[in-house]
């Protein structure tokens, strides 16, 4: 792998007509990192990825992968990269192995490498036991494997992946997140996608897209910790809560009450906001059983990185605009 495997976008927009499908996006990946793009359907995620890999060029701005301007240096980057579009490009009439050489063979593995990379993605990717299979024969993860083996067959130091996962079961969700997670620290990846857990449980950062215009990078638990005024506790108490509300009120750390009636038509949920840092579960507790109140269940709250990220894209402060490509991603 190049030693240098960053990715730089600045100010990056593509415009159709009088439409922008991204405007001034800005981001960087550090070498070895996985960084998770993620927006709605039609936020723009796609129209990037196919700027950074060179398959449609930008309006403005700029993008470098590896050092490398995506534009003005395209051959240089595509050597650097390997892409995986949300539709695989695989052909179906081929075996994987067959398939896989093709690929090598077209993206200037030379003949003495060329067998070595293609065990090399093909152990990697799991495909050992379907490497003499034809492709159209496989299910929809494994040809979502094949797609991530033309991806890495000539180990690239960049790989960029859109939706990786779309379509696919809970199980194959778990074997492709798993086998994303193996290749960071060896390769520096960029994974678009509109689903939560994979930026959560894959990404090490995450840039945050709507409406064509990043509204937020960082770490998953750095973005989460923006919204720490929404933790707090949700309990689940017998009689009238209500009673108990102004009580609520006055203990130190307690910052909103809202209570609403439960299934349970004796039941109340109490859905109580604290301040910042504050921790004040144990006096809660207390109060409430004082009241003589029957407490059936108490639990933390946290913002979860759903609540940050619905926070973000329905904030006004972003200007409308809208991803044209035939996909809508």
């Amino acid at each position: 792998m190049d030693n240098d495997s960053s990715i730089y976008v600045e100010h990056l927009s593509k415009i159709y007509g009088s439409t922008a499908a991204i405007q001034d996006v800005d981001f960087s990946v550090a070498t070895g990192e996985i960084l998770g793009f993620l927006g709605p359907n039609g936020a723009g995620k796609t129209t990037t990825m196919r700027i950074l890999s060179g398959y449609i060029p930008a309006t403005t701005g700029t993008a470098k992968i590896a050092g490398y301007d995506v534009h003005e240096q395209s051959m240089e980057v595509r050597r650097r990269i390997g892409y995986l579009p949300e539709n695989p490009p695989l052909y179906p009439d081929m075996t994987v192995e067959g398939f896989l050489t093709f690929v090598a063979r077209i993206k200037g593995v030379s003949a003495g490498d060329r067998a070595s990379k293609v065990n090399f993605a093909i152990e990697r990717c799991q495909l050992k036991e379907k490497r003499k299979v034809a492709i159209r024969k496989l299910s929809k993860g494994y040809k979502q494997r094949v797609g991530i083996a033309q991806a890495i067959v000539h180990d690239p130091p960049v790989i960029i992946l859109d939706e990786p996962t779309v379509g696919l079961d809970p199980k194959q969700i778990i074997e492709v997140r798993n086998l994303i997670k193996s290749l960071a620290g060896q390769h520096t990846i960029i994974l678009s996608t509109h689903i939560l857990p994979e930026v959560s449980m894959t990404c090490d950062r995450v840039a945050i897209i709507n409406r064509g215009k990043v509204v937020a990078t960082d770490t998953p638990d750095n973005l989460m910790s923006q919204l720490s005024e929404s933790a707090g506790y949700e309990l689940e108490v017998e009689g009238d809560a209500t009673g108990a509300q102004p009580l609520l009120e006055t203990l130190p750390g307690v910052s909103r009450i809202a209570i609403d009636r439960s299934e349970n038509r004796d039941r109340a949920i109490v859905r109580i906001t604290c301040q910042p840092n504050a921790e004040p579960g144990r006096e809660i507790a207390n109060l409430i059983v004082s009241q003589g109140l029957g407490l059936y269940e108490m639990r933390r709250t946290r913002p979860t990185l759903e609540d940050v990220f619905l926070n973000l894209i329905t904030e006004e402060s972003v200007v409308p605009s809208q991803e044209i490509e035939s996909d809508n991603q």
